[in-house]
């Protein structure tokens, strides 16, 4: 297997992984991007995107193209590969200090750029996995059109959430919102505007409890703090209850917090050199665009400062 060798690989191709390439190919770096899915990262989930400085409104997709086109146009190389294992081969040569594998390549880097994001958290409840597929989405903006007209519930108390209960009620009959407390942490304005919709209703304090149906979902049992149940029919379950931080394929190289984020201060640096991380993977107060944004130019920076 031939190796191909980069000054930076970064594994992640969302807003963080590809601002860190343009800033990285602007300073004359060679780069490749990896990653398993497609460029965009979560936000190609996101139908309308409001606090992305310069633009008023855009689609998630739209941002991750034009974010995109122009690291290629810089270029920066992509592939579409999931990274299995990294290893520190130490070597000090030019090129030569890591090898970041996948399934199919082999790619030696002098510095490397953790941008790998989150994945989606289950709700963990009975019937969850059954029904896959078969009314429970884990993407609103990929699913929702298949229930026009239709009763749907949405399962999160999240920015995520709100945003797929937005998005939902201009095509379902009916949007239950379903949160387990009785103040949601995503923004205010967006609450504000689900209660401007005449199709939304707030099923609080509420935990999801069981999944009914039969060939497809029926409908949810949601428990109250006080141990009440009730099922609210449904024929679709959106959950948006928080992501898993995907960092296994750096474990035993980089140092995690208890809940799997690596940790790194605004500097993007790791506890290991010549490891440094960008976007929501990291541990940080605030998760938006604009902080991957911001992150991914600093890791670049660092990565290129360290790589002299």
């Amino acid at each position: 297997m031939t190796v191909k060798k980069y000054d930076i690989v970064i594994v992640g191709a969302g807003v963080a992984g590809m601002t860190a390439a343009i800033y990285a190919k602007r300073a004359g770096k060679s780069v490749m991007v990896l990653d398993a899915k497609t460029y965009g990262g979560q936000i190609i989930q996101t139908f309308d995107v409001a606090n992305w400085p310069g633009d008023v409104s855009v689609s998630g997709v739209d941002l991750s193209q034009k974010i995109y086109h122009q690291m290629n146009n810089l270029g920066a190389e992509f592939e579409y590969a999931e990274v299995v294992d990294v290893i520190d081969t130490d070597k000090n040569g030019d090129n030569e200090k890591f090898l970041v594998k996948t399934d199919d390549e082999e790619y030696a880097c002098g510095a490397i750029i953790i941008a790998t994001g989150t994945t989606v958290r289950e709700m963990g409840v009975e019937g969850e996995n059954k029904y896959v597929g078969r009314g429970i989405s884990y993407c609103a903006t990929c699913d929702g059109a298949f229930y026009k007209d239709k009763p749907v519930i949405v399962v999160g108390g999240g920015n995520t959430a709100l945003y797929d209960a937005l998005y939902l009620s201009d095509i379902a009959s009916k949007v239950y919102l379903v949160h387990r407390r009785e103040e949601f942490r995503g923004d205010k304005i967006l609450v504000d505007k689900l209660h401007m919709r005449g199709n939304v209703e707030f099923v609080l304090p509420y935990s999801p409890v069981e999944i009914v149906g039969e060939k497809r979902v029926s409908g949810l049992v949601v428990r109250s703090a006080d141990g009440n149940e009730k099922t609210i029919e449904a024929d679709g379950i959106f959950v948006a209850v928080g992501r898993i931080p995907a960092t296994e394929a750096f474990r035993k190289l980089v140092k995690l917090d208890e809940a799997g984020y690596v940790v790194a201060g605004e500097d993007c640096k790791t506890s290991h050199d010549g490891i440094f991380v960008a976007g929501d993977v990291r541990t940080k107060q605030v998760r938006q665009l604009v902080t991957a944004a911001g992150d991914g130019a600093v890791a670049a920076e660092e990565a290129v400062r360290y790589l002299g």
